[in-house]
């Protein structure tokens, strides 16, 4: 039996391998998954401080004209409904990343200090050296995440290998040390970061293309190397020495794991701020959904992540109307009491 095969059968209690049914079931959810997704792009253009036909939506789209409403979906929602969908992505293929890696569910970048990282050295770039572009201020977002992620990891690490517990003490010192000093800076200089108060909260609102596309090559690579480590990690996830013994080559795994997780946490802080619990909670219910096997939780955390964001700046939008909520306090409000469900499943809180 192979590992992977050893996986599916833990997934799957009194059976020798997962049954073809069972790999059937995952696959049809993942489409539903999608389809939901689609959906939820859908109704993220149509609903804000106005509703907007599905009509005009497609009328703005394939057959574009002067119409107001048509300018608003063009220039505004559709660019915004991007946003989302490669925010959430990366911010779900993160957590998942860091809860593989760490052998720890109760990882996500936030929790690691790795949003702390990113948004400080940001902060210095905007408070310090002046920088106002996404396109000039995603490198020191890119290295805060970096940086902060290798001193986790070495923190962590003991004479009988990593340690999860200690690398999440660590990670949450760090992130209180680097918030505290986020905060403290812009106090020194209020006026550079008025303009990015939405920013600090977590929001899409208001992030044209031109932030996305510098960061989307960024994106690509990380979603190469994280789908590429999966198999690996699932090996890690029965234990360094078992892993090795598999011959997983554990240096080269967590190289690749540490630079895919820098791409996604730090692209998705540069363009929307740091926006928490998504990628500590879409893993554990994609976990719940299909198992342990890593690469159908990358799947579908990639697809269940952006669903949640959607939904969270929808709801963002509804509930002040005609005032909106920022993504990143929606998400906090719809995390917390799903997230406290979810691990009292053992299903979904064991690794």
């Amino acid at each position: 039996m192979t590992l992977v095969d050893e996986l599916e059968a833990a997934a799957v209690p009194g059976t020798a391998a997962a049954p073809v049914p069972y790999r059937r079931r995952r696959a049809i959810g993942l489409v539903g998954a999608f389809a939901v997704l689609i959906v939820l792009m859908v109704l993220s253009i149509m609903i804000g401080s106005k509703a907007i036909p599905v009509s005009v939506v497609w009328d703005a789209l394939f057959n574009p004209s002067a119409d107001p409403d048509q300018f608003a979906v063009r220039d505004f929602r559709l660019p915004r409904t991007i946003v989302g969908l490669f925010v959430g992505v990366a911010l779900g293929l993160a957590g998942a990343l860091i809860q593989a890696l760490i052998r720890n569910p109760l990882a996500d970048p936030g929790v690691l200090g790795v949003h702390a990282g990113s948004s400080f050295a940001v902060t210095v770039a905007v408070g310090v050296l002046g920088v106002r572009e996404a396109r000039g201020y995603m490198w020191f977002a890119f290295a805060g995440a970096l940086i902060v992620t290798l001193l986790v990891l070495a923190l962590g690490s003991t004479r009988k290998g990593s340690s999860p517990v200690v690398m999440m003490l660590a990670g949450v010192c760090v992130g209180a040390v680097l918030g505290g000093a986020r905060e403290a800076l812009q106090l020194t200089n209020p006026d550079a970061f008025d303009a990015m108060r939405y920013w600090n909260a977590g929001s899409i609102t208001g992030r044209p293309l031109d932030v996305v596309w510098p960061i989307l090559p960024f994106f690509a690579v990380a979603l190469i190397l994280a789908f590429a480590v999966s198999g690996p990690l699932n090996a890690l996830a029965l234990g360094e020495d078992l892993a090795r013994a598999q011959g997983v080559r554990l240096g080269r795994t967590r190289v690749l794991a540490v630079i895919a997780l820098t791409c996604l946490a730090g692209g998705a802080i540069a363009i929307a701020g740091p926006i928490g619990f998504v990628g500590l909670m879409v893993p554990h219910v994609a976990r719940w959904i299909v198992g342990p096997d890593q690469r159908w939780i990358f799947a579908y955390s990639a697809l269940l992540a952006p669903s949640l964001l959607l939904v969270s700046d929808i709801l963002g939008r509804v509930v002040m109307r005609p005032g909106e909520i920022p993504v990143g306090i929606i998400t906090a409000f719809v995390g917390a009491p799903v997230l406290v469900v979810l691990v009292r499943r053992k299903k979904a809180s064991g690794l």
